[in-house]
């Protein structure tokens, strides 16, 4: 029998070393995955890839900042992270909804942090309800342009992506619009997140941004009258809420300020939920009472933000506002006032009267002016949303600059 020499001895010891590691990483990786807990951003991220047919993630050269979308969803962003995958994922999201593969008929509420719709809502130019229906919940209808129809995506890298898709959508009054819309997600870096909030941020904050970049174009035959009804891009934001959220708008100071805001879309909202002061509106939204509130363009400031005190997140929302604007109203009603509509708007889910309930959530909303757009003509909306997490102090000290609140005075 030949003798076995030393380096052959070290060879296949090197070939057993060498298969020992690739085990060992092989069994890390799925220990990885199976270890993000629920409510991180990795975990989002690995059932995400199990349900959806196509996303599409952003991230920072760091790894810190990431965000999800998805064409097959009319590229709204998912949800985000601050801080890689084992950082919170900000974005709510309807698990059950998104794994069952099943298509409601009249609305999926799959989640999402920002997602792309078109407003109005409600009224006789509504695009939700048909002529003569009668404005309630049975008969509602979300389009399918916003709901269940795949985006076609022009472009995406590592930082940015586009999204088409052409559509044709008819009002309450039946008139029929022709339509293109264009939707572009871009992530903001440390540099222009700060150009944003003109704020240095200092270590102890880890941060994501973006902006969207939303279109219409009117490629129909006809210019849209008023007379016949506008549309409006309506921007809405799905976040995972704690016990311990509220949301914050400030607004510019008015006599008779109640009748800017309206607070009763769902019922009156109890006192200690809704708290109105001389420029800024509070309104706690821990996922366990439903009610909506929206502010009118005549007051309404370029900023809406929330709060959550147990995780140490400040959650905002830059949007234009023209105080001139025809802004749609979207009350389920026929109005005599069809364009004094908000500007922007929080919802706080909570059981329905039947003890179900979707959530929890809650949502920021913002919309854009409706525009008479003569044909080829383009509406566009842009907004910015950001999240910052970490120390207190410096996010107290980040609020007072963005928002002229102390976060102490809301704590208590």
């Amino acid at each position: 029998m030949k003798k076995i020499t030393a380096g052959v001895c070290l060879y296949f010891f090197l070939i057993i070393v060498a298969c020992n590691n690739n085990n060992e990483k092989s069994t890390t990786t799925k220990d990885q995955e199976k270890s993000f807990p629920k409510g991180s951003y990795g975990y989002d991220v690995s059932f995400l890839k199990k349900y959806v047919r196509e996303i599409i993630e952003l991230q920072s050269d760091d790894g810190n900042s990431k965000i999800l979308l998805s064409p097959d969803f009319q590229g709204r962003v998912l949800t985000s992270t601050a801080n890689g995958d084992l950082g919170s994922s900000f974005g709510w999201l309807n698990y059950g909804l998104l794994g069952s593969g099943k298509k409601k008929q009249q609305f999926n509420p799959i989640g999402g942090e920002e997602r792309f719709w078109m407003g109005p809502e409600g009224g006789q130019y509504s695009i939700y309800f048909k002529k003569d229906d009668s404005f309630n919940i049975g008969h509602w209808q979300v389009p399918a342009i916003v709901d269940t129809i795949t985006y076609d995506v022009v472009h995406s890298n590592k930082t940015q992506a586009v999204f088409s898709k052409d559509a044709a959508v008819t009002n309450y009054s039946n008139t029929v619009f022709k339509i293109n819309i264009e939707r572009g997600v871009r992530l903001l870096n440390r540099k222009q997140v700060e150009e944003k909030i003109n704020f240095t941020l200092s270590d102890s904050i880890h941060f994501v941004g973006y902006e969207t970049d939303n279109k219409i174009k009117n490629t129909g035959d006809a210019d849209w009258k008023k007379e016949k009804g506008l549309l409006s891009i309506w921007l809405l934001g799905m976040m995972a809420p704690s016990e311990q959220t509220t949301v914050i708008i400030p607004f510019t100071p008015k006599k008779n300020i109640h009748e800017y805001i309206t607070d009763d879309y769902f019922g009156q909202i109890a006192p200690e939920r809704l708290q109105i002061k001389d420029s800024v509106l509070y309104l706690r939204c821990d996922g366990r009472s439903r009610g909506k509130i929206g502010l009118s363009p005549q007051i309404a400031r370029s900023v809406a933000a929330s709060f959550d005190f147990r995780n140490h997140v400040l959650s905002i929302i830059f949007f234009p506002v023209d105080k001139n604007g025809l802004y749609v109203n979207s009350k389920w009603e026929i109005q005599k006032q069809p364009y004094k509509g908000d500007v922007v708007n929080s919802y706080n889910d909570g059981p329905l009267q039947d003890g179900t309930q979707l959530g929890p959530f809650y949502e920021i909303e913002s919309s854009s002016p409706a525009m008479e757009l003569k044909r080829m003509e383009v509406e566009e909306y842009k907004q910015t949303t950001c999240h910052f997490q970490g120390n207190y102090d410096s996010l107290r000290v980040l609020a007072k600059h963005l928002l002229g609140i102390d976060l102490n005075d809301l704590k208590k």
